[in-house]
């Protein structure tokens, strides 16, 4: 079986190493690309080196760009590679630009599509991954879901039940492999924190760093919640340079960005983790550490209802009312099902167990499609 594996951002990598590794363990032939959506070593080699994957096989170096700009250039680079390397599966995971791209290119070129984190839905069509997602699954062969919600979207949209597999979290089988590690970082001597004694605060979405006046709110709540809970802030350097500008952030202590372990450490010793970050709300239900989610929705409801986020919007006063009321009334640490370590293994089983996961017409005029091959 030959396998083409997607990373392109920050947010792939934790998730495409236990898929990579399980492939590999069961001698399936695999390419490892990176579309070098993210290139710089504070988003791309610190976690390449400490999550230990291994040097991509193919890099696309593709860099920054708008939307269309970027996923125009990944296809470009992208579909050459698939037409030298004729796989039978394209593994896709999550919902960067890179994501799209790549499936995209693999379904018109008559491979199979397999999408690791299928059914997610925020349902906020403002946002440029909520778009991702949704088309990634529509082109896909495979749906890999993390948890049964996500299957249960993807039923309510007319997928057939052969193409659902719910498989499990593979941010829940990194977190697990290198929890020990991170234990052992050092990151909270470094900074002087003490377990328990601080909160951790990240923002990245657009609607919340983008807008001054959104920000500045924001911040002015998180500075009021600073003089109860000092908060530690791993910030993009965009966005420091945008508070230290303002003077926003008295109370705050601004970080460069982490690296996986070091960041993984100071969550599970932090009191509170405030963030926009869809893979931060899982982290924190995996060490069950209470979280408070800043947007409108989110696209993984279950760390909700079987873990420990809340989702509170952007008011100031709401963040601040939410902030001491969990400070006072932490949540009960609990765990979604199947989010065991053990995501990877699974998806090999799906991936690598034979057949079709869905009949459709599929091109026949190409030279690297699968009816011009011997089945694997």
């Amino acid at each position: 079986m030959r396998v083409i594996c997607v990373a392109g951002a920050r947010p792939n990598y934790m998730k495409i190493k236990p898929v990579l590794d399980a492939l590999e363990s069961r001698d399936a032939d695999v390419s490892l690309v990176h579309t070098g959506q993210h290139y710089d070593a504070a988003m791309n080699d610190v976690f390449f080196t400490e999550l230990g994957i291994r040097a991509p096989d193919h890099l696309l170096a593709v860099g920054s760009g708008t939307h269309a700009g970027q996923t125009a250039k990944v296809m470009t680079a992208f579909e050459p590679l698939v037409e030298q390397l004729r796989p039978d599966i394209v593994v896709v995971v999550g919902d960067v630009n890179s994501t799209l791209a790549c499936s995209l290119v693999a379904a018109k070129s008559g491979c199979l599509v397999a999408h690791v984190e299928a059914g997610l839905r925020s349902r906020d069509w403002s946002m440029p991954e909520e778009v991702n997602r949704v088309v990634t699954d529509r082109i896909s062969d495979y749906l890999l879901a993390p948890s049964e919600d996500g299957a249960d979207n993807l039923r309510a949209e007319g997928y057939r039940e052969d193409q659902i597999h719910v498989v499990g979290n593979v941010m829940a089988d990194t977190l697990l492999a290198n929890l020990s590690r991170a234990h052992q970082s050092g990151v909270l001597e470094r900074l002087g924190l003490t377990p328990g004694g601080y909160g951790v605060l990240t923002l990245h979405r657009p609607a919340n760093v983008d807008d001054p006046a959104s920000l500045a709110g924001l911040i002015a709540a998180l500075n009021t919640v600073a003089e109860r809970l000092p908060l530690v802030f791993p910030a993009h350097p965009r966005t420091r340079a945008v508070l230290e500008e303002a003077g926003l952030h008295p109370n705050l202590q601004l970080l460069p960005p982490a690296g996986y372990l070091d960041f993984v450490a100071l969550q599970a010793g932090a009191a509170l983790v405030l963030t926009d970050s869809g893979g931060v709300q899982e982290e924190t239900t995996m060490l069950g550490v209470p979280c408070l989610t800043l947007r409108d929705n989110t696209e993984r409801p279950i760390t909700v209802t079987e873990g420990t986020n809340r989702v509170i919007g952007r008011d100031p006063a709401d963040i601040v009312r939410h902030a001491f009321d969990v400070l006072a009334n932490p949540p009960a640490p609990r765990r979604p099902a199947l989010w065991d370590g053990k995501a990877g293994e699974r998806i090999a089983d799906v991936l690598l167990g034979g057949g079709r996961a869905v009949d459709r017409p599929r091109p026949t005029d190409l030279p690297h499609s699968r009816a011009d091959r011997v089945s694997p």
